[in-house]
């Protein structure tokens, strides 16, 4: 192999935003709580030593059976409640329920005996206090979700928009919202949540190299300084003993299935048809394998030892990642022996 020394270059970073729906099954008690936030009403649930949680436990927290003594404590735009304690958010970032500052308040309403984590749309910092009086101002559109819940406002503003927060996303600036009859629909038996995390991702200078080279149609790695194994992608340091690792080596864009596993359940965002497989793949020179797609032929007719080859985009429209290789596809090489890759399952 050939000493590869990637030039001193400033190290690459580029945004990442993961994200995906979270879908569960509500069961009996949350579903009553999300139902009934949706008619506009606030349901909990009461302990065996006659607390009512909001929002309601399944379990009781003393008794630990389950629990099915379900309480209302209002509906309508009369809900009022007590601030138990409260945050400032200066700055709220777009994945926040209210697009003016606002505040997180833990809020206990009247009929229950534990606090809510809720919105709170006040004229400042200045104008929220632990003890406030606050009221439940609801979501134009509800749909089962604690988001029905607009925000809170102070009692003595509840009239009259409590500011520029509950006007941007609150819900206006009338506080009774017209809810749909108890029992009159469907109850809310699944929660979908957005989960989400932005960051920017800043790659290690082995990183960078690699990430360079996969523009050029290379796969790069780099050797131990303690051994003769081949980290592909490259590390900065040994994962097994903290040592810098020594040269760069170029490696082979062949190589064979190690291991592998077959999709066959669809799921949102998904960008090719059930089944297809994704496989670890040892690429000629390395020594950790790679994940990929492996395509090319039926799901079925993947095996360990399969011999696979690298399908490059074209030459200019590669990104700086591994999606430059769109996948790996059977290259018509016998099987390799499996003691060639025993140890690296």
């Amino acid at each position: 192999m050939v000493d590869i020394a990637p030039p001193e270059e400033t190290v690459l970073s580029a945004p990442l935003t993961p994200s995906f729906d979270y879908t569960r099954s509500t069961g009996p008690v949350l579903g009553a709580f999300f139902t009934g936030l949706r008619d506009g009403r606030v349901v909990g649930s009461r302990d065996s030593r006659g607390a009512v949680h909001v929002p309601p436990v399944e379990y009781d927290p003393h008794t630990h059976e389950a629990l099915d003594d379900l309480v209302e404590i209002g509906s309508g735009g009369g809900i009022e409640g007590v601030v138990v304690t409260w945050s400032w958010v200066h700055s709220p970032a777009d994945v926040h329920p209210l697009a003016d500052p606002f505040a997180w308040a833990l809020v206990r309403l009247d009929g229950a005996d534990t606090a809510t984590l809720l919105p709170l749309a006040a004229d400042g910092p200045d104008a929220v206090s632990t003890g406030m009086r606050v009221r439940v101002r609801w979501a134009a559109e509800r749909v089962g979700s604690i988001r029905d819940i607009a925000c809170v406002v102070p009692v003595d503003a509840a009239g009259s928009g409590a500011g520029s927060a509950a006007g941007s996303g609150a819900g206006g600036d009338d506080d009774e919202v017209a809810v749909a009859p108890a029992g009159d629909s469907e109850p809310v038996t699944t929660l979908v949540t957005p989960i989400g995390l932005s960051v920017t991702h800043t790659a290690a200078p082995a990183e960078s190299a690699f990430l360079r080279a996969i523009v050029e149609g290379r796969l790069l790695g780099r050797r131990r300084s303690n051994g003769p194994e081949v980290y592909v992608p490259p590390r900065d340091y040994c994962p097994s003993d903290g040592v810098a690792m020594g040269e760069y080596v170029e490696v082979a864009d062949h190589g064979t299935v190690t291991t592998f596993g077959i999709v066959n359940v669809p799921f949102a965002g998904q960008s090719i048809t059930p089944p297809y497989v994704t496989a670890y793949i040892l690429l000629d020179g390395a020594d950790v394998p790679i994940q990929h797609l492996v395509l090319g032929c039926e799901a079925s007719e993947v095996r360990m030892g399969m011999r696979v080859r690298a399908a490059w985009r074209p030459e200019g429209e590669r990104p700086a990642s591994m999606q430059a290789i769109t996948h790996f596809e059977p290259s018509g090489e016998p099987d390799a022996d499996p003691d060639t890759y025993a140890k690296h399952l």
